[in-house]
């Protein structure tokens, strides 16, 4: 049977001015981004077999989608071009999806180890890194406090502390072990018993409040954890529902708690507009004037970071002096300190602000909070950053030459490793190898059994 060509994909390719084989090129870096190994084959002569009408498989369909949202500047849904499944609509959960039900929808989502598949290997959405206008937020809080139980069940201040202890107990878990370790219990336990919650007779506006300011901590938690798991679609949604939950709580604080981990996840992964944008919302009006001072340290620092991965130099360097000056008053004030900061000291500064002069150029000085970061880091309490913290310092060395303090610190590196389940900790194995590859020669032995047990530790971690 005849193939019938997809005019609207031929359509959106032709809008773009690119090539087949650019699309193809196009292509190949977004599945690279989206760790889908088995698609980064692509080349001209699939792009022309979809616009002669062959059926791409679904994963593919929703990378090409986004391959073409980036050149075009716009969203370009599986319908604009063609591939949406039957009866299906593609439109992942956006700012205005009802809270409960995308709440559940993505908790089927990962007990379905297929849709979980899928949804975790898509691509991020540049797209949906964009925020909804300014009057979005006090719309949402209306909706919320207008919203009608589904079940006669009452709500007590206990439900609320059961759900801020389970999330206390997850966060130091990640921090110790990575995002794989115990997201599976997370992610039932906000499907079922948070959702049933925010689904009864709430009695009070602050029982209301808190628990859904509690609810949303958990549900940004998820939302980490599968970035630290390399899960980056499926990360977003869940930051952007966080960021709803911490509107309809009228939180401004953890709404710029989850706005910087958004702004974290778009730098890391190259989109610097995007990144700076949602790094400047994260510190906008009260969401940095009503945080601790702990919070607004964090929350400086990834600004930073977004503004140098921006070229603004003097703007982050600026910044990274405002965060440190926070933190010193955090170390004397207390009073109102959130839990969910509870990680971020001067090991932690340190490390971003290493991050942030690295992508300045000013590898010396990258180097020096590198080292600090590992000198003052609890390691027990904080294993998997260790070791991301370790191998981004071995590779700081090696890019200035000092190999033999590379081996050394990557040894260290791959040492702190065992039992963390975490992708960015991966990630530093391999870019570690990647590094060492042209070095070989030089390092000698050293080098050759580093590169051999990065290599067989590659299967075990994340």
């Amino acid at each position: 049977m005849a193939r019938t060509r997809n005019t609207q994909l031929a359509a959106v390719v032709k809008e773009t001015g690119w090539s087949q084989t650019q699309v193809a090129a196009a292509f190949v870096r977004v599945a690279a981004e989206a760790r889908a190994g088995e698609l980064q084959a692509v080349t001209r002569s699939h792009v022309s077999m979809w616009v002669g009408g062959t059926r791409p498989e679904a994963r593919a369909a929703s990378i090409l989608s986004e391959t073409l949202s980036r050149k075009l500047g716009r969203r370009v849904t599986l319908e604009d071009i063609g591939l949406a499944p039957a009866g299906e609509a593609s439109a992942p959960p956006g700012w205005d999806s009802d809270t409960l039900i995308t709440l559940k929808t993505l908790g089927g989502t990962e007990m379905d180890t297929a849709r979980r598949r899928m949804l975790a290997t898509s691509a991020y959405s540049v797209a949906g890194a964009a925020l909804p206008s300014g009057s979005w937020w006090d719309k949402v809080l209306t909706g919320a406090r207008e919203r009608a139980p589904l079940v006669h069940d009452t709500v007590t201040v206990g439900h609320v502390e059961a759900v801020r202890e389970m999330g206390a107990f997850l966060s130091r878990r990640d921090q110790r072990l990575g995002g794989q370790a115990g997201r599976a219990s997370l992610i039932a336990y906000l499907r079922e018993d948070v959702a049933g919650y925010l689904g009864a007779r709430i009695p009070t506006e602050q029982i209301r409040r808190d628990l859904t300011s509690a609810a949303a901590e958990l549900t940004y938690l998820a939302g980490w954890m599968s970035f630290d798991s390399g899960e980056h679609a499926l990360a977003q949604h869940y930051l952007r529902l966080a960021t709803r939950m911490a509107a309809e709580a009228d939180d401004p604080p953890l709404a710029g708690h989850i706005l910087r981990a958004m702004a974290h996840q778009a730098v890391d992964l190259g989109h610097r507009t995007q990144g700076l944008q949602l790094a400047e919302a994260s510190v906008a009006q009260r969401r940095y004037t009503q945080a601790h001072p702990r919070e607004k340290a964090l929350l400086g620092v990834v600004r930073a970071k977004a503004l140098a991965a921006a070229g603004r130099k003097q703007p982050a360097l600026t910044a990274l002096l405002r965060a440190e000056d926070d933190l010193r008053q955090a170390d004397t004030t207390a009073d109102g300190e959130p839990g969910r900061v509870f990680f971020f000291g001067e090991a932690s500064l340190a490390h971003e602000t290493a991050c942030t002069l690295r992508t300045l150029g000013d590898l010396t000085g990258a180097e020096n909070q590198f080292r600090r970061s590992v000198r003052t880091r609890r390691v027990q309490q904080h294993t998997r950053t260790h070791a991301v913290t370790l191998g981004y310092l071995g590779s700081v060395q090696a890019r200035q030459g000092h190999l033999d303090a590379a081996i050394t610190t990557w040894t260290r590196a791959l040492d702190t490793m065992t039992g963390i389940q975490s992708g960015r900790a991966r990630d530093t194995v391999i870019q570690m190898r990647r590094a060492l590859s042209p070095l070989r020669g030089r390092g000698g032995p050293a080098a050759a059994e580093l590169d051999d047990r990065a290599r067989q530790i590659l299967g075990r971690v994340g």
